[in-house]
């Protein structure tokens, strides 16, 4: 017993040695519980809706506002047209569209059931149809409160003056294995480039060659890209393999470029492994760098991104962190080259921030290495 106190007592104190490592013991799970009490939920409130008022009637104007009351519900547009609808729908700006044809005051003032189209945007399976359940209740009662304001009632199973029809788009089955797979794909890739390159440098200081490095003609930028390079051909290795288990076994549908798709997939690599190569210049040890990577990181990455939970139901204040994750624009793109088809001149905002992210990040982790050395 005395020996396993004497034991016990050196690991406390080599422990209160190391405030990195009592940051990731005991911080980490305290931020990382927080984020996850706030951002972790599966409620769906504000959803976008664009809606497409080409009656442009008072009775439209009543139920457009009942959508934009509701907690649900958040209408960013009304446009004339449905053609207009598509756009916004494509880019990811709304969730769900509400068609209003023309007549649809006149028909309801005369009494006579009147359809009225809700377009959900299925690449996300789950919100998609929880947003339709939400929408088509709120529809029907709204048509009964109308009814009843009008003397009138509509009979359990009978037919309301107002009829939802419903369709989905780029996901009609409402798959959410075709939602999900994309996501896992991008996870994945991100879990095993970080980890590999932030045992890149690292390395080399516990094996003592580091300094060795130092003293050949090789600049700090050439030392970080040569790091690179070698990761960055086993990340495009990874790449084939889990798209192609995507796309050959689980059947993922894949109705965009893949010219387009293995680009941005590459641009995505270089902000992955240079993450990774950051971690490793500012760490001692590899368990160093992979208790780094795993708490600092990746996992506020993951439930931050989107990929768990839609970033439109995290709190105001955490919305904007959400922007400083490559995660999220990769999720994006994937999901979008996969399940919609568009190209660049929709996703070139994704892109754009993804190249930035990349630039900025292998810059941290060259002044960091010069830093370092000096």
């Amino acid at each position: 017993m005395r020996r396993i106190r004497f034991l016990i007592w050196k690991e406390l104190i080599e422990l209160g040695q190391d405030p990195r490592l009592f940051g990731i013991v005991i911080m980490a799970p305290i931020i990382q519980l927080f984020a996850l009490a706030y951002a972790a939920t599966t409620d769906i409130r504000n959803v976008p809706v664009i809606v497409a008022d080409a009656d442009r009637s008072a009775a439209t104007r009543d139920l457009i506002a009942r959508f934009d009351a509701s907690p649900t519900f958040s209408v960013i547009g009304v446009v004339n047209s449905p053609n207009d609808v598509d756009r916004v729908l494509e880019r990811g700006d709304a969730w769900m569209a509400l068609v209003l044809p023309q007549g649809y005051g006149a028909a309801l003032a005369s009494g006579r059931a009147q359809a009225v189209q809700i377009v959900a945007d299925g690449s996300d399976a789950n919100s998609a149809g929880v947003s339709l359940s939400y929408a088509t209740n709120l529809i029907a009662g709204y048509a009964q409160e109308r009814a009843a304001g009008a003397g009138q009632a509509v009979a359990s199973g009978g037919q309301a003056s107002i009829q939802p029809v419903v369709r989905v788009w780029f996901n009609p089955r409402l798959e959410s294995r075709d939602f999900m797979i994309p996501g896992i794909v991008a996870l994945l890739l991100l879990v095993v480039t970080t980890n590999l390159s932030s045992m890149a440098v690292v390395r080399e200081k516990e094996l003592g060659t580091l300094e060795q490095l130092n003293v050949t003609p090789l600049t700090r930028a050439e030392l970080i890209i040569g790091k690179l390079l070698p990761y960055g051909l086993v990340g495009m290795i990874d790449v084939l393999l889990v798209l192609s288990v995507a796309i050959l076994w689980f059947h993922v549908p894949m109705r965009g470029s893949y010219a387009l798709l293995f680009a941005l997939t590459l641009l995505y690599l270089v902000s992955t492994l240079g993450l990774g190569l950051f971690v490793s210049t500012i760490s001692q040890t590899q368990q160093q760098a992979m208790m780094t990577t795993t708490f600092f990181f990746l996992m506020p990455m993951m439930l931050l991104s989107g990929f768990v939970f839609p970033i439109e139901n995290m709190p105001a204040a955490i919305q904007p962190i959400t922007y400083l994750i490559p995660l999220r624009y990769f999720l994006v793109i994937l999901r979008s080259i996969f399940l919609k088809g568009v190209g660049l001149e929709t996703l070139w905002p994704q892109a754009l921030a993804l190249a930035a992210w990349s630039v900025g990040i292998l810059a941290l982790a060259i002044a960091r290495s010069t830093k370092r050395s000096a």
